[in-house]
């Protein structure tokens, strides 16, 4: 498999089904945490593209974190609702980027977009909406 670019670091926080899918990595810049995975035999379907569970779960983790991570302790919240629009594929071996847009983070909901790339194709887009949990 191909290296994980330098900037890249082992997911900050993980749980057992991040472990199942992973190695996921990230890169924390000013404004976001960029989300990264090279894709691997087990993130593939029969013809050797991504499955789309696959994004799915990286949309949702890639929203989630960046929204809860906006302030300065992290805000408990669970996904509502999860939308996701492939416009294109990744391949076996290729290296995957999420950025995250964060449209909103309320009281009560929280809001923002994702945009998946593979070097610079834009290849799936994802919002979602997360119920911010009182403490």
């Amino acid at each position: 498999m191909s290296e994980v670019p330098e900037d890249f670091e082992p997911i900050f926080r993980t749980s057992p089904y991040l472990d199942l899918i992973g190695p996921i990595y990230n890169k924390k810049t000013e404004r976001e945490l960029i989300i990264g995975l090279r894709a691997e035999q087990k993130h593939c379907n029969a013809r050797n593209l991504v499955h789309g569970g696959v994004f799915s779960s990286l949309a949702d983790i890639a929203l989630g974190y960046n929204a809860a991570f906006q302030g300065e302790k992290p805000t408990p919240m669970v996904t509502a609702s999860l939308t996701i629009d492939y416009a294109g594929s990744a391949k076996l071996g290729d290296w995957i980027e999420v950025v995250t847009d964060i449209q909103k983070v309320g009281k009560n909901m929280a809001f923002a977009n994702c945009y998946f790339t593979v070097g610079t194709k834009r290849i799936v887009r994802a919002s979602g909406i997360f119920s911010v949990m009182s403490a």
